[in-house]
């Protein structure tokens, strides 16, 4: 979920220079010390997405992602001014009384208390934007996240009785069919959310459910991908699934992996054949011209889920930070036709190929 750096030519020229580490297969993950950042990998994200009602019932879905980036410049250079780090931060709100999203960004390089990412657990932060570990690394755990964002605020507290969703192998989340183009990435889903949202017309008290990704690497994209689809998807029985593909050029998949957690906390991960994206109905932005398939069936070993979004523009437009342009949108499940939960779908790489 991180796109093309503003640093990009630069520190593609050093990166021959820079030893960033590999994703290794067998590398167990703990907790707290993996909540937090790991800031000798090039990139890393903490994502987190939900669906909220309000108390007139009234719908909305909310995404914020704190980025962290190793750009490879000026490593060796002694001043505090040198950007070994930087971090950028997206945060929307899918208001369907609006139609589209409200939508905010930041970018800092790290220190002079301007943003941070921790190394010893959930403690992210650009200015007045944070997400946080309130306590605990298991059943009990908590986070916070609060956004000052130009046309709305939320401040939400997200907790959890179950441990962590390791993705793929142990926690080990290939991306291609070359070992080394991977990340370590875990989730935890079915996150209780509660707070306050404020809009345009005032503050008002808002819970739902919540889902939080955290992922790191420093090869995450193998050669001829252009960008990657992604849901998840709280369902309605207390399980949650997790699927991605990974696109080439023509819109097939180079590579793709999912991952099931059963209420009763089994868990399944799925080959890359028996991962498909199959488009349902597409839309296509007034603002940029981009397409996309917003209505998705997603067939993950024996279950088929449709997903329809909350509505259809959910274009996030982020060329002022990462440089790029997206859509990521609330969407409902159903399987058969019945309603099997909500979640969110990620599209990235229509407009232009994705670069990390």
């Amino acid at each position: 979920m991180l796109a093309a750096l503003g640093l990009w030519p630069l520190a593609a020229s050093v990166h021959a220079a820079i030893g960033y580490p590999d994703v290794v297969a067998g590398t167990p993950l703990a907790f707290p010390r993996d909540d937090g950042a790991h800031p000798q990998f090039r990139n890393e994200w903490w994502y987190v997405t939900g669906w909220l009602r309000d108390a007139d019932l009234h719908d909305y879905g909310f995404q914020v992602t704190f980025f962290r980036s190793r750009p490879g410049v000026a490593e060796d250079n002694p001043s505090r001014f040198a950007a070994r780090e930087l971090l950028f931060a997206h945060a929307a709100i899918a208001d369907p009384k609006l139609g589209r999203l409200r939508h905010d960004q930041r970018a800092a390089r790290a220190g002079f208390g301007l943003a941070r990412a921790s190394t010893t657990g959930t403690d992210v932060r650009i200015g007045d934007w944070s997400l946080v570990a309130a306590s605990g690394v298991g059943s009990g755990a908590r986070w916070t996240a609060r956004i000052r964002g130009r046309d709305f605020d939320f401040d939400l507290a997200l907790a959890t009785t179950a441990p962590a969703m390791l993705q793929g192998d142990a926690g080990v989340s290939r991306k291609g069919p070359v070992p080394r183009d991977a990340s370590y990435y875990y989730s935890r889903p079915q996150l209780e959310a509660s707070g306050t949202l404020a809009l345009s017309a005032g503050a008002t008290r808002v819970s739902g459910s919540a889902w939080l990704d955290h992922e790191w690497s420093s090869h995450y994209l193998p050669p001829g991908a252009v960008g990657w689809d992604w849901i998840g998807i709280n369902l309605d029985d207390g399980g949650a699934l997790m699927a991605f593909r990974i696109r080439d050029r023509d819109g097939g998949a180079l590579w793709a992996g999912a991952t099931r957690r059963d209420a009763d906390g089994s868990v399944c991960s799925y080959a890359p054949q028996q991962v498909l994206f199959i488009p349902q109905r597409r839309w296509r932005s007034a603002r940029t011209g981009i397409e996309y398939p917003i209505a998705m069936r997603v067939r993950v070993g024996e279950i088929a889920l449709d997903l329809e979004p909350l509505m259809p523009d959910q274009e996030l437009d982020a060329r002022a930070s990462v440089g790029t342009v997206y859509w990521e949108g609330a969407v409902r499940a159903t399987i058969g036709g019945r309603d099997a939960g909500r979640g969110y779908l990620e599209l990235t790489g229509y407009g232009e190929p994705l670069r990390l």
